[in-house]
Order: C-alpha cells, then structure tokens, then sequence
C-alpha cells in the first residue's frame, strides 16, 4: 500500500473544507429561517428539548461511535452559532420596531 504524499493529503482537507464551509453557510441561512418563524410564532430562541435531540441524532448518524464525544462537541457549537445568529436578527427586528 502507497502512503500519500503530504500535499496530496492536504489538498483533500481542503476540498473537503470547503465542502464544510459551503454547508455551514446553508446550515446558516436556514438558521436565519428559523429565527423568522420564530418571531412570528413568538418563540424564544433556546429549545432545550430539541437541541438534545438534534445531539442525540447527530451521534446516531455515526458509523464510528469512538468520535461520538466530538461529533457532540461539533454539533453543541454549531448550534451555539445558530442561536448567536437567530439572536442577532430578533434583536435586529425589534430595534427596527
């Protein structure tokens, strides 16, 4: 079996990464969605129950459970991300209020 050259390795993270980057900025957007729903509906922004079920599944999705633990860790900061920017718009429409 070859080993892969450095570069060659690398030059697949990034593609890779811009694969992560592309998604994140969809995951956003559709963040922003929620916010919007959200605000007419009258909801708050923190939906405890369905963050741990999003968790959960998103452990669930693993082939390899032994990254569980990061894949809970990726997934609590994403959503952090998710509130940090759903509180950034509600803010934003009550200041335009």
């Amino acid at each position: 079996m070859d080993m892969k050259e450095l570069e060659d390795i690398r030059q697949e993270l990034d593609a890779v990464d811009r694969r992560i980057v592309a998604l994140f900025e969809q995951r956003m957007a559709l963040a922003r969605d929620v916010a919007a729903y959200k605000m007419a509906h009258g909801m708050q922004v923190l939906d405890r129950s369905r963050e741990e079920a999003v968790l959960a599944s998103r452990v669930d999705m693993l082939r390899d459970g032994h990254w569980a633990g990061s894949v809970r860790a990726l997934y609590e900061e994403i959503m952090r991300l998710s509130r940090a920017e759903q509180e950034r718009i509600l803010k934003e429409a009550e200041s335009h209020a």
